[in-house]
């Protein structure tokens, strides 16, 4: 009955409008969508007729002041506010028990400008509300109203829900201080990413939260250098707070002293009654993206922060880390179930590579944590420690993942397994390029900037020619896996061809040139010549970090870069640095 009816009215709108021209149809419709409501649609934000008229104004260009004001009152019922227009009609009001925005427009409908005021606090000029509204962006202005009610999402009284916005403050306070110490004037982004004590961290703006990017690797440095004017992100948490159904002290005020502490690290103030309240809420890190974390590292997490990571489910570790590289690389989840990829690497055989996931029961489980709750500004930069680790560890088992199919002939192909070996590290097992027996490397990360690697093979059988520092040197450089089997492959075999004219003890050093192919399939091409001995492990004291970007001796007329600039932001030392070589293949 229903069909017939709709089937029927709209036969009747067919006939009505099917002699009329289709410019008068739509100067109705935006007579329509500019003339403002004079009572409520429905009570329902999800009522027909006003899903209708939010889909309608998505699709339309809302340009008079008309249509940007309906655009913004559909906004603030989609997120459960209040808005009302000034008496001139020019200014639309955004409003919650705990914060208004006020958007000031011209005549005809551009945007002077926005203003945010929470509460008992003066309006202040929302540069990247302004920003999205001139835009035309409502996608991102519904954003910042979301995350702007996210803020007072906390059980309780109006009064609780202010302490809780008070403590957001202060943590924000206690974070933006610990960033500036050890500080030196002219550090870069990617210092303070890599050894920061809460890495590169940038304040809230308006409803955007504070951000703090923790992890960049040397492919995305690298990436960056290649591309002049690109700014390549690296991994970014947000800092907010969440309401919980448990009490939790919270700090109203700062607590980082003025003073370190003996040790040398952020000294904190005793949380006391004084300086802090109960509240049914905590702190979170958010992922932008969710991670896969070992369960050690989660419980080690967990540890530090005194609190629970909810809603985990424990799966292969390796599995994880496969499926999120598999998506992020393919933009959908295809191929989750694979085991076996194929790298291409220029002027070598392609690379197979089989990952063995193992179990959900094994000692390498882990599961993808979206977000971590803490009451306390303290923990903050030894969560961002286990962080870092656990991306570096991520990072050097997707460099052997790709979504790349193998066409024509497969019988040059190189075949590795990677499986995990017990704690941090991991085993790649390889046929032996000059006989029939199996070698295997086994690379252990130790921290993010401290990775050692060893080298076994059968007592019989020839040596490689590449030692256990060469190797550790060029896994900690490149942080991928099939780069450095290319370069104990590659010195394998110039040992074989030269082996009636050179000493067999001699150190092949062919992994020492960085070569770059953007054609590679998630990865790039690295080779390096290194001469030199490199530093150890780098001190994680910003003012002795001189950890620089790549191509500071990169030459313009050669695309090739040297991997000691690679080297600089893991390595770095106040009193010398090897000079990079720069020398076609």
């Amino acid at each position: 009955m229903t069909v017939t009816s709709t089937n029927a009215l709209m036969e009747q709108l067919y006939l009505k409008y099917q002699q009329k021209p289709w410019t008068e149809t739509l100067k109705l419709v935006h007579f329509c969508m500019d003339k403002p409501l004079r009572c409520p649609v429905g009570n329902d934000p999800d009522s027909p007729m006003l899903l209708c008229m939010e889909k309608i104004q998505r699709t339309l260009n809302a340009k008079s002041l008309f249509s940007v004001m309906n655009r913004l009152q559909s906004l603030s019922r989609q997120k459960g506010l209040n808005s009302h227009v000034s008496p001139s009609g020019t200014t639309c009001y955004i409003t919650s028990d705990m914060f208004y925005i006020e958007v000031q427009l011209e005549k005809d409908g551009n945007v002077i400008d926005a203003k945010l005021a929470h509460l008992g606090e003066a309006p202040v000029i929302c540069d990247d509300l302004v920003e999205h509204l001139r835009m035309k962006n409502y996608d991102a202005v519904g954003n910042i109203l979301e995350n702007l009610s996210n803020l007072y999402k906390i059980p309780g009284n109006s009064e609780m829900k202010a302490k809780g916005y008070l403590a957001l403050q202060s943590l924000e306070k206690d974070l933006y201080s610990m960033s500036l110490l050890d500080r030196t004037q002219n550090v870069n982004r990617v210092t303070e990413v890599l050894h920061g004590k809460v890495g590169h961290l940038v304040p809230r703006t308006g409803g955007t939260p504070m951000n703090i990017e923790f992890y960049i690797s040397p492919y995305q440095i690298l990436e960056a250098e290649l591309n002049p004017g690109s700014r390549v992100c690296g991994a970014k948490i947000d800092v907010t707070v969440e309401g919980t159904d448990t009490l939790h002290k919270l700090p109203l005020s700062p607590l980082l002293d003025s003073q370190p502490g003996e040790d040398g690290n952020p000294a904190f103030l005793p949380l006391t009654n004084e300086l802090s309240t109960d509240l049914s809420a905590y702190f979170l890190l958010k992922f932008h993206q969710p991670i896969p974390m070992s369960s050690s590292s989660i419980e080690e997490i967990q540890r530090l922060t005194g609190t629970q990571i909810t809603g985990l489910k424990l799966a292969p570790l390796y599995e994880l880390v496969v499926q999120s590289t598999l998506k992020e690389k393919c933009s959908e989840d295809l191929f989750t179930h694979k085991s076996r990829f194929f790298v291409s690497l220029p002027d070598c055989p392609k690379h197979c590579y089989f990952i063995n996931t193992g179990s959900a029961k094994s000692d390498l489980s882990g599961a993808l944590v979206s977000k971590i709750p803490f009451t306390h500004p303290k923990c903050v930069p030894d969560v961002i420690e286990i962080l870092r680790h656990q991306m570096a560890y991520n990072s050097l088992i997707s460099s052997c993942v790709s979504e790349k199919h193998i066409n024509g002939d497969d019988s040059e192909l190189l075949y590795f397994e990677v499986a995990p070996h017990k704690n941090t590290s991991f085993s790649v097992f390889f046929l032996h390029p000059m006989k029939e027996n199996l070698a295997c490397v086994i690379i252990d990360v130790v921290t993010s900037r401290e990775v050692q690697c060893s080298l076994h093979l059968n007592p019989q059988d020839p040596t490689l020619n590449s030692s256990d520092g060469f190797i550790s040197r060029a896994v900690k450089r490149c942080m991928s896996v099939p780069v450095v089997m290319r370069a104990i492959f590659r010195n394998a075999a110039k040992v074989e061809a030269n082996s009636e004219t050179q000493p067999a003890c001699e150190q092949i050093t062919d992994l020492n040139r960085l070569e770059e192919s953007p054609s590679m399939a998630g990865h790039h091409d690295l080779v390096v010549t290194d001469k030199q001995s490199v530093p150890g492990s780098p001190k994680e004291n910003l003012s002795t970090a001189k950890s620089e970007t790549l191509g500071d001796n990169m030459e313009k007329s050669n695309p090739t870069v040297s991997m000691e600039n690679l080297c600089r932001v893991e390595e770095s030392t106040s009193t010398a640095s090897t000079q990079a070589v720069m020398k076609d293949m």
